[in-house]
């Protein structure tokens, strides 16, 4: 029996994480929630998250909550895997900046969009085109988006593009972004994560 389990249900913001145990190559387990069902709200769930959200991380006796702490968390834990930044890295700081630039600036802006004119006076989203284009110039000619290879923060900022251009298409779909998720969809632990995922995926 493995020492990591997520939590997550399909679809949600648990399917990164989900990609990133893959990324990882270590044993881990699955619990699939059925939402429609509150299976989230149960007391066995909520032992783990009081909040009743997924994803959740268990780690031996280690509860990880929210998908960018989940992502960086195995990127530290699991050093070997090469997904994370050293502390004394120059690279660190832009990794830490897109590790989180996609939940708390892209994703509250995708959202933001998707649910049309709000009836409030202060706006403290930024706009889709602005974050399209921040993106678009951290990725533009380049591979990944910090340093010459593959990280956790790709894990994020990528799911982070593809939710935003395919999933909830309000995000400007720049050729820059469609061709930087177009190369890490490539990736064989997205492709099997994904696969999984989507025998999940409820039908309509």
């Amino acid at each position: 029996m493995s020492d990591l389990t997520l939590y997550y249900a399909v679809p949600s913001r648990g399917m990164v994480a989900h990609w990133m145990l893959e990324e990882l190559g270590q044993p881990y387990e699955r619990v699939i929630l059925d939402l429609a069902a509150d299976e989230h709200k149960s007391p066995e769930f909520l032992g783990i998250n009081p909040l009743g959200r997924v994803p959740a991380l268990t780690h031996g006796d280690l509860i990880v909550t929210e998908t960018a702490a989940i992502v960086a968390y195995l990127a530290d834990a699991f050093p070997k895997a090469g997904l994370g930044v050293p502390l004394d890295s120059p690279d660190r700081a832009a990794y830490l900046r897109w590790l989180f630039f996609a939940v708390a600036s892209a994703e509250p802006t995708i959202l933001r969009q998707a649910m049309g004119p709000l009836e409030i006076d202060y706006e403290p989203w930024s706009n889709v085109d602005e974050v399209a284009g921040v993106i678009a110039e951290a990725v533009g000619g380049r591979e990944y988006i910090v340093g010459d290879r593959f990280t956790a923060a790709d894990v994020m900022m990528g799911t982070t593009v593809m939710w935003g251009t395919q999933m909830m298409p309000v995000l400007p779909a720049l050729p820059e972004l469609t061709e930087y998720w177009d190369r890490l969809s490539k990736r064989p632990a997205w492709q099997r994560a994904n696969s999984e995922d989507l025998k999940l995926m409820p039908v309509d």
